[in-house]
């Protein structure tokens, strides 16, 4: 099928109607020619009856997806967000662990990030759809604060936490998550004095190809952008050009659309702060990065690439999502609403989750 009809994996002649955020329905149609001029595209937000705050986002496919949050809460849908079901690790409900990254395999399998100091970071997995999970990981160094994780494919993976000793710390898997190791600190460089990562939207440690991994930082007196060609064993620093110097600010999420273009976004995350040239963009695996001419007009804590159209990406925040059709160079509003995380998937479908349950999938709005 061409790259044009695949665009966004939504097709016409619609199956149903979603309702919008805005009470429109909204059809599951979607052509490359409404993409590139957005006309007529919109967030179709899903009813998850649920109040949790879902900073971690697994899009699978245009029909499965996962989001984990607040209060331990993870949900899964495999019918494109008509229904959702719980399948909330117990333990992590009991004690109530702030999950803020998921990765999924398929509608059975997948690896869920639970942050904070000491024990509260772990990594709980399920091959069953989460009818079961298991701990794989619990951190027993009360220095550490894991804030990420990302998958290479469905054995290799690693997590990043904030730097202990002076160097953030990476974890690494090669059993699809079953097991887990701290790498070597050696081929890390040096963080800065109150550098840190933002577990804001799981997109803070992100991966393309079978090695290639990228770690965004803040908090310090610049926001830096790590790379590594080695499965993390090893990394070069770039300043990302996104202001920082304040624990506030920094770089929020990383895209990359293969292992040489990439974009960055984030700002200043407190409530009326500006976030000015909050976004940068890459065209050479991340050594070097250039301000974005015309970037949100926000802080934005998630973004993904459109997939089957070159040059097309979101971004979103809690006051709205953006888009770009240019690589990241110049943005526009596309939408208000409030999300933190956004993912797109090989057969077209995005869908963004953010606060109070929210979860939405990019649809076309239905036309007379």
């Amino acid at each position: 099928m061409c790259a044009a009809a695949l665009a966004l994996g939504l097709l016409a002649a619609p199956a149903h109607a979603d309702s919008g955020t805005d009470g429109t329905d909204r059809a599951d149609g979607v052509d490359a020619g409404d993409v590139q001029g957005l006309r007529g595209v919109g967030w179709a937000v899903k009813d998850t009856g649920k109040d949790a705050r879902f900073r971690g986002l697994a899009a699978v496919s245009r029909s499965t997806a996962w989001v984990a949050g607040s209060k331990g809460t993870v949900l899964r849908t495999v019918d494109g967000g008509r229904t959702w079901r719980d399948v909330s690790p117990p333990g992590a409900v009991r004690e109530g662990l702030e999950l803020r990254d998921i990765e999924a395999f398929d509608a059975r399998r997948a690896v869920a990030l639970s942050i904070g100091e000491g024990e509260a970071s772990r990594v709980l997995r399920t091959e069953d759809g989460g009818a079961t999970w298991t701990e794989a990981f619990r951190n027993a160094d009360p220095r550490a604060f894991y804030d990420c994780l990302t998958f290479f494919d469905s054995r290799h993976g690693l997590a990043m936490s904030d730097p202990v000793d002076g160097r953030f710390r990476i974890l690494s898997t090669d059993d699809g998550g079953r097991s887990w190791a701290v790498l070597p600190s050696q081929g890390m460089p040096d963080a800065l004095p109150g550098e840190a990562g933002f577990a804001a939207s799981g997109q803070c440690l992100v991966s393309a190809g079978s090695r290639d991994v990228w770690l965004a930082t803040g908090g310090g007196a610049s926001a830096r952008i790590l790379h590594s060609a080695d499965r993390g064993r090893t990394w070069r620093v770039a300043e990302s050009g996104i202001p920082a110097g304040d624990p506030a600010k920094g770089v929020f999420a990383l895209a990359f659309r293969d292992r040489t273009t990439g974009l960055a976004v984030g700002g200043d995350y407190r409530t009326g702060e500006a976030s000015l040239h909050a976004a940068a963009v890459s065209a050479d695996a991340g050594r070097t990065w250039r301000p974005a001419p015309t970037p949100p007009p926000a802080y934005r804590s998630g973004a993904a690439w459109l997939p089957h159209l070159r040059g097309a990406a979101l971004a979103v925040g809690p006051t709205g999502t953006d888009v770009t059709t240019d690589g990241g160079r110049n943005w526009r509003p596309l939408e208000a609403g409030s999300f933190d995380t956004v993912d797109c998937t090989a057969d077209g479908a995005c869908w963004a989750a953010g606060e109070k349950g929210r979860v939405a999938r990019l649809e076309r709005l239905r036309r007379p």
